[in-house]
């Protein structure tokens, strides 16, 4: 049933076929937005394995938490105290 594959008169039919459900003004857009996006698709692809070629190895430790530390008090260390009385900028 599929010996041939795909035959040259396949690829016509789905050209008219696509011609006639888009129309030919729909069909350059879309080209356009289909290439711009494999473009974007491409570049994201380098860039993530670039990044993975510049992380170090990992030596299968549990990584260390980097939550944040609860303030207490409503001020971090070092911070002054709001006015009391609410807002202060008026």
């Amino acid at each position: 049933m599929l010996r041939n594959g795909l035959e040259p008169w396949h690829l016509l039919i789905v050209a008219i076929v696509t011609i006639a459900l888009f129309g030919s003004k729909k069909l350059p857009e879309t080209a356009r937005a289909l290439g711009k996006s494999m473009r974007i698709l491409k570049s994201e692809a380098k860039a993530m394995k670039a990044d993975d070629a510049t992380r170090p190895a990992e030596t299968g430790d549990a990584p260390t938490p980097t939550a944040a530390v609860p303030r207490v008090g409503g001020t971090a260390p070092g911070e002054a105290r709001p006015a009391a009385g609410g807002n202060s900028a008026r």
